[in-house]
Parts: structure tokens; sequence; C-alpha cells
């Protein structure tokens, strides 16, 4: 019974691994992962491993979610595209705002200008 067990928490950790891969939304990411995370814990409490299994529903499936979905929402706070502030409260992206003589930029290393 052990390990039928075992073999069924092992599939389950494959399978939401694999789901968290191939997901490419940030946020459902994150979600999946916590799915995983809960599934690692599982497949800890089986092999006898408790606190290693409390850890990994502490950090893997709580705090690293968490982490990923504040930073997506803040990536796309300033970005203009999620929650907070328009697009229209700053300055034109497309806007040229480069040097008005006509050169591209200037001549620091790397740059090849020649005088």
């Amino acid at each position: 019974m052990t390990d039928v067990l075992l073999a069924l928490a092992l599939l389950l950790v494959a399978v939401t691994a694999t789901a968290a891969v191939l997901n490419r939304e940030p946020v459902r990411q994150a979600l999946v992962l916590s799915f995983l995370g809960l599934a690692l814990a599982l497949l800890f409490t089986f092999v006898q491993a408790p606190d290693v299994s409390l850890s990994q529903l502490a950090v893997g499936s709580a705090v690293t979610p968490l982490m990923i979905v504040l930073t997506v929402r803040k990536v796309r706070r300033d970005a203009g595209t999620g929650p907070g502030p328009g697009p229209d409260s700053g300055p034109d992206p497309s806007a040229n705002t480069g040097p008005a003589h006509g050169r591209s930029g200037g001549d620091g290393p790397g740059e090849g200008g020649r005088r």
C-alpha cells in the first residue's frame, strides 16, 4: 500500500511540475507552483521526512508563489499594463528623446565612433 501511495505521489509531482513548466502566464504558473509545493510536501511525508515536508509546505506552497505574484504585479504596474496608473500618466515612450544633432549616441567605450 505504501508503494502505491509513493508511486501516486511521484506521478502527481511529475504532472504538476510539467504543468508548471508548460504554463506561459506567470500568475497561473505561480498557482501551479503552489500545487507542486503541496504535491512535494505530500511526497516528503510519504518518504517519512516530516521536517522537509513542513518546510516545503511553508516555502514552496506559500512564500515562493506569493513572491512571484507580487513581483509580477509590480512589474505590470510599472509597465502600465496592470492595476495602477494608466499608460497616459507618463511620457510617450515612442517619442524621440535622442540627441538633436543627428548622432545616435556618445563615443564611449564600445561605441565605435570616430572623430
